[in-house]
């Protein structure tokens, strides 16, 4: 137990949020690539010449040392590969980073290994920082990797309940995660349109790296947003809000 309780991880990670810890530390929540979702304090971090102040900031992509504790892992050394502060230069940027970042916390248990989210948030950074595609369309994509990722996938091959196959479908079942066929009840389902249908679809059977040339209309991304946001806010525990202001702000 005790060569357990000293043991050095190395891991590349993504600072997803951090809190103030006594008088100059901070704790730190860290998206790893090989240990999934886990807390660590980086001691120091908040004095004013810690080698820790830009590797603690949200969204920060760096190689960590930790020590991993008993309660606790402790940041030990961090070299940066992507500290995204680009992430930070508008409303848009910042409230849709840390949105993948309140996406990850929420969803996610501690300790979980998910190699393909990890892959799949730091392509999600790269394409903020670069402008390369619609950041609305690309949230849609991260909401449904996170889906995937935690047992909510979408299946668009067969009818949720009475199982045929079917290429289109007009309403999304909200208990099944799926498309309903023509003749079977809508009961508990959320109408969605042709092309919107065939967007979700693309997006779910396709990578990250197919997604950014997509052009979708006004009104798909408005039922894209309202039927994944609904599946999200069903299913765990806590709500997503970093997007709420942007539903304030569509008000007026």
């Amino acid at each position: 137990m005790g060569d357990d309780l000293l043991a050095i991880l190395k891991t590349r990670a993504i600072v997803i949020k951090t809190q103030e810890f006594k008088e100059n530390d901070k704790l730190v929540w860290l998206f790893t690539e090989d240990f999934g979702k886990i807390t660590a304090i980086a001691k120091g971090a908040r004095k004013s010449k810690s080698r820790y102040i830009s590797s603690t900031l949200p969204c920060c992509y760096g190689e960590f040392v930790l020590f991993k504790g008993k309660n606790l892992h402790t940041i030990n050394e961090v070299t940066i590969i992507d500290s995204f502060q680009q992430l930070l230069r508008n409303l848009d940027t910042i409230t849709y980073a840390s949105y993948f970042n309140e996406l990850i916390d929420i969803t996610l248990e501690n300790d979980e290994i998910h190699k393909e989210l990890f892959k799949d948030l730091v392509t999600a950074f790269y394409f903020i920082k670069n402008d390369v595609m619609d950041i609305e369309i690309l949230a849609r994509a991260f909401e449904i990797r996170i889906l995937k990722a935690t047992g909510y996938e979408l299946n668009f091959n067969k009818c949720v309940r009475c199982r045929k196959k079917i290429t289109i479908s007009n309403y999304i079942d909200l208990i099944s995660y799926g498309p309903i066929c023509s003749e079977c009840e809508k009961l508990n389902s959320i109408y969605i349109s042709n092309p919107t249908y065939n967007t979700l679809k693309f997006l779910n059977n396709f990578g990250m790296d197919r997604i950014n040339r997509i052009i979708v209309s006004k009104t798909s991304k408005l039922e894209l947003y309202k039927i994944l946001s609904l599946i999200i806010s069903q299913n765990y525990t806590r709500k997503p809000k970093s997007l709420e202001m942007f539903d304030y702000l569509d008000k007026f």
